[in-house]
C-alpha cells in the first residue's frame, strides 16, 4: 500500500491545472457509498441452531429504506461517465480528424477493455471456487447463493457498456437539442412506468435501462458544458427533483427503497421513474457542491488519495463481495459463527458494524495487491488495426449479455459435473476476442507491468 500511496503521490504531482478534480473524486465516492452500502444491506447472522441466515437489512429495519437515498449512487457514476465519456470521444475525434473510418469502432473497443479486463479474473475465480465447492459436495443451493452475492455488481457493467456505445449518438443529440436531449427521456421513462404498472405490459421496463441511465449521462454533457456552473441553479434543481422524489414515493406510488422493498418491488431492477428522480437530485446536490469540493481538492494529501482510489476503483467494485462472502463463509465454517449472532437491524448488530466493515477492508486488501494490476494492462487493439464493424457489434452484445446472464442467472449450474454455466463465462471472453482484446491479442510487456504509476481513468 505504501508504494501504490507513492505512485498515487506522483501521479497526483502530474495533474494538469485545467484537470476537473470532483469528476474524479465523485467517481470515488459513489463507488465506496456502493461497497459500503452493500456491506451493510447483505447482513448475514446465525441463528440458535448455528445455521447461517441472510437477513436483509431493509426487510427488518424499515427505516434503512431511506438510506438507499444516499447509497444508491449508481446515478452520480453515469454522471460522471457523460463527463468522462465525452472528454474521450472529443479526444478521439480530434485526433483522427484527417481519417476517421474505424474511429468510434476502435475508441469503443478501448473503453470497453477498460472496464472489462478488470472483469475477467473475478468472474474465472468464482467459476473455479464453484467447481470445486460442486466436487467437494456443497449443496448447489448454497453454491448458488455465493457466487450470486460475490457477482451482484456485473450487471452494472453492461448496462454501462451499453449507455457508453451511445456516446457519439447523444453528443450529436448534446449538440444539436440541448437541454431537449435529456428532456425527452423523462416522458419515456413515465410511459415505460404506466405500461408496466398499469398496462400490465411485460417486459417492457427493461427500456428504462436506456432511458434513465442515458438521461442520467446527458447531464455530464450539460456539467461539461458549464449549465450547472451557478450554485443557485444546482441548488435548484437539487430542490425542485427531490420534491418530485418525495411526491412520487412517500404521497405517491413508488416505495421510498431506490434498491428493493418488500413484495418484490425494486426501483432500481430495472429503473424506475423513482430512480430517475433520485439521480437527478444527487446531480443538483453533487454539482452545487463543485465549488468547495475543487478547492478541498487542492490538498495534495486529498487529491492522492483520490488518485490511489481512482487506480483500483474497478477492482474495489468488483472484488468487494468476494470478499463479505469469503469471509462470512469462513467465520460460518472455521469459527463457528463466531459474532454472527447479532440479528441484522438490532442495537447490538449496528455496533459491531465498523469492526466487521474493517475485516472487510482487510479481506479485499490481498485482492487489491493481487488484481489492480488488471486496471491498467492494456495492449493495443489487435495490435492497432482497425476492428471490423461486425465483430465489434457482437462483441458488445456477446459482453453485455454475458455480464447479464451473470447477474441473472448466475454462473453455478444445478446440473451438469462441474456446476458451472460455462457459456455465461464463455460470453465476455469471446466479446472480447472479436473486439480485438483479451488474452489472446495481449502483448509480453504490456503497459502497467513494469510497475510504472496507472494513469487516471478520465481519458
Amino acid at each position: 500500500m505504501l508504494t501504490m500511496w507513492s505512485k498515487a503521490r506522483e501521479l497526483a504531482e502530474l495533474t494538469p491545472p485545467e484537470r476537473n478534480r470532483w469528476v474524479d473524486f465523485l467517481r470515488a465516492v459513489s463507488i465506496m457509498a456502493v461497497v459500503i452500502g452493500h456491506w451493510l444491506m447483505a447482513g448475514l447472522y446465525v441463528d440458535a441452531s448455528g445455521q447461517l441466515l441472510r437477513g436483509d437489512l431493509l426487510s427488518v429495519a424499515e427505516w434503512t429504506h431511506w438510506l438507499t437515498w444516499g447509497f444508491q449512487v449508481m446515478p452520480v457514476f453515469f454522471l460522471v461517465g457523460g463527463y468522462a465519456n465525452q472528454v474521450s470521444w472529443e479526444a478521439t475525434t480530434r485526433k483522427a480528424a484527417a481519417d476517421r473510418q474505424g474511429v468510434y469502432r476502435d475508441w469503443l473497443a478501448s473503453r470497453v477493455q477498460r472496464l472489462i479486463t478488470p472483469t475477467f479474473p473475478v468472474l474465472l475465480v468464482w467459476a473455479a471456487l464453484a467447481v470445486v465447492m460442486t466436487q467437494v459436495g456443497l449443496p448447489r443451493e448454497q453454491i448458488r447463493m455465493a457466487t450470486e452475492a460475490a457477482l451482484i455488481p456485473v450487471w452494472f457493467l453492461a448496462v454501462y457498456l451499453l449507455v457508453t456505445a451511445f456516446t457519439p449518438i447523444a453528443q450529436r443529440a448534446w449538440q444539436r437539442f440541448g437541454w431537449g436531449s435529456f428532456a425527452i427521456f423523462v416522458p419515456l421513462a413515465m410511459l415505460t412506468d404506466w405500461l408496466t404498472f398499469t398496462a400490465k405490459v411485460p417486459w417492457v421496463n427493461f427500456t428504462n435501462f436506456l432511458w434513465v441511465f442515458v438521461a442520467l449521462h446527458q447531464l455530464g454533457f450539460a456539467w461539461r458544458a458549464g449549465k450547472f456552473e451557478r450554485p443557485l441553479f444546482a441548488w435548484g434543481w437539487f430542490a425542485v427533483s427531490l420534491a418530485i422524489l418525495v411526491s412520487i414515493t412517500v404521497y405517491g406510488f413508488y416505495p421510498v427503497s431506490m434498491v428493493s422493498a418488500p413484495g418484490g418491488f425494486s426501483n432500481s431492477l430495472p429503473p424506475t421513474l423513482a430512480l430517475f428522480a433520485l439521480g437527478s437530485m444527487q446531480v443538483g446536490f453533487v454539482l452545487a457542491l463543485e465549488p468547495a469540493g475543487r478547492r478541498m481538492l487542492d490538498k495534495a494529501a486529498i487529491w492522492t488519495a483520490t488518485v490511489l482510489m481512482n487506480g483500483m476503483i474497478m477492482t474495489v467494485f468488483l472484488w468487494h463481495l468476494t470478499a463479505f462472502v469469503l469471509v462470512m463463509t469462513a467465520d460460518w465454517l472455521v469459527l463457528g459463527g463466531l459474532g454472527l449472532e447479532p440479528i441484522p437491524g438490532t442495537g447490538e448488530w449496528w455496533v459491531t458494524r465498523p469492526l466487521w466493515i474493517a475485516i472487510y477492508i482487510l479481506a479485499l486488501l490481498p485482492m487489491i495487491a493481487i488484481f489492480a494490476r488488471h486496471e491498467r494492462s492494456f495492449g493495443p487493439i489487435r495490435g492497432g488495426r482497425t476492428v471490423p464493424r461486425l465483430r465489434a457489434v457482437l462483441g458488445v452484445l456477446a459482453i453485455c449479455a454475458g455480464l447479464g446472464a451473470t447477474a441473472g442467472l448466475t454462473i453455478a449450474s444445478p446440473e451438469g459435473v462441474s456446476g458451472v454455466r460455462w457459456w455465461v463465462i464463455a460470453l465476455p471472453l469471446v466479446g472480447a476476442a472479436l473486439m480485438g482484446f483479451g488474452p489472446v491479442y495481449r502483448p509480453r510487456n504490456r503497459p502497467g507491468s513494469t510497475g510504472e504509476p496507472p494513469e487516471l481513468p478520465i481519458r
